[in-house]
């Protein structure tokens, strides 16, 4: 995939400042392009991952969303 590389430099910048909003969305984007290539159990680790991060940040709505991500593909209750 096109651009995997930059992604990853940009989640190790993330983790180097400590940007817990912008690691939720890098993380995002990650499972969003496992999803796309079909490789759920990839895009589950990396929504999760999201969905971690959002709360660390206090992002309520992103975590919501990601929890209702993880919910549809049964990793969460």
């Amino acid at each position: 995939m096109s651009g995997n590389g930059d992604l990853n430099m940009r989640i190790l910048a993330g983790h180097a400042s400590g940007d817990f909003a912008g690691l939720s969305d890098l993380y995002a984007e990650a499972g969003l392009n496992a999803e796309a290539n079909g490789e759920i159990d990839r895009a589950c680790f990396f929504f999760t991952q999201a969905y971690v991060f959002a709360l660390d940040a206090g992002s309520t709505a992103a975590a919501a969303d990601l929890r209702a991500k993880l919910v549809s593909y049964g990793r969460e209750l």
